[in-house]
């Protein structure tokens, strides 16, 4: 017998504290992140440092430490707290500490993360980078607001900073297209609100063309995590061969249907995350959603997950969804 699979980022196995073996008996799945390039970066010295707060709260400050100045950030627990670039200046800072960086691959990564799982998930190659040059620097290293201000006037330094990453992102796939890796994840946390359908034009889809013809040749898969609303841009991502689209969640917080976006995009595999609000309605509303979103994906090609915060009623909603899909 066969049914659809729901499946948990690694990351909340690791890291939120609740019974997961008895989930797993109950035939929810697991989706590894293999990291599997490596880079050495001789213009910079990285150096953290922890500390509690009086909450005990842990505190971890990261000063990046180049010829030509220093930038700094820090993350209370999970969160940072502060960017990397906070004026135009520290973009020239970091494309110096990102020059003359040295690409390799991490053996065996992949498939060791395979092997742990066996039967019961799934491991996905991420490059070291993580993003794109341009979804990095908004998301990790500038922060949207700075970020946007800087994209709208054309900031110089923020504009060749973009390409000596687009540079390094190149030489990473190129690096990944020589291991024996199926699939390959970009964690793109893209949702076109922040950037507007001109920018991803100009920005992103020339990257993606150029990095889809590099893993081409590999015959590797290549998923990109869009977490938010997608429509204006939902005939771009259709003429793109990306193998698949993570983290596609339907109205508020995207603004697609699972129809919809089977529709659009009926070869692509779906990786589908259940509203978190579905978790909080009645019971047999939840159960309604979810059997909906695999029968407007289905027969083939898609599978439901746990990607964006495990619901806090878990021990209770997991379960039930997990019987419901048997």
């Amino acid at each position: 017998m066969e049914w659809p699979v729901f499946a948990v980022y690694d990351w909340f196995v690791e890291n939120r504290d609740i019974d997961w073996p008895s989930l797993f008996e109950r035939g929810l799945g697991q989706i590894n992140h293999a990291t599997i390039t490596q880079s050495r970066r001789p213009n910079v010295e990285i150096v953290e440092t922890t500390s509690r707060d009086v909450s005990g709260r842990v505190r971890r400050d990261v000063r990046w430490v180049t010829d030509v100045g220093e930038l700094k950030e820090w993350y209370l627990g999970e969160w940072r707290q502060e960017h990397l670039i906070k004026k135009p200046g520290d973009y020239r800072i970091l494309a110096r500490a990102l020059s003359d960086v040295e690409i390799t691959a991490v053996p065996g990564a992949f498939a060791q993360s395979g092997a742990a799982l066996g039967e019961n998930g799934v491991t996905l190659g991420v490059p070291e980078s993580r993003r794109t040059a341009f979804q990095a620097i908004q998301i990790d290293l500038a922060g949207l607001e700075r970020f946007s201000i800087d994209v709208a006037l054309g900031c110089p330094e923020l504009l060749d900073l973009i390409e000596v990453m687009n540079e390094l992102t190149y030489r990473e796939f190129e690096v990944m297209a020589t291991m024996p890796v199926s699939h390959i994840k970009l964690w793109e946390n893209l949702s076109i609100e922040t950037m507007g359908p001109s920018l991803y034009r100009k920005h992103l889809v020339p990257v993606y063309e150029r990095i889809l013809g590099i893993a081409s040749g590999s015959g590797q898969r290549l998923c990109v995590h869009y977490d938010g609303k997608l429509r204006v841009i939902a005939e771009d991502i259709r003429r793109l061969p990306f193998d698949g689209l993570d983290s596609v969640t339907p109205p508020p917080e995207g603004d697609l249907s699972t129809a919809e976006a089977r529709e659009l995009w009926p070869d692509k595999f779906l990786w589908l995350h259940p509203s978190l609000g579905w978790y909080r309605q009645p019971e047999e509303k939840l159960v309604g959603n979810v059997l909906q979103m695999a029968e407007d994906a289905g027969p083939t090609r898609y599978c439901l997950m746990i990607s964006e915060e495990v619901p806090d009623d878990w021990e209770r909603t997991i379960p039930l969804i997990l019987r419901a899909l048997r």
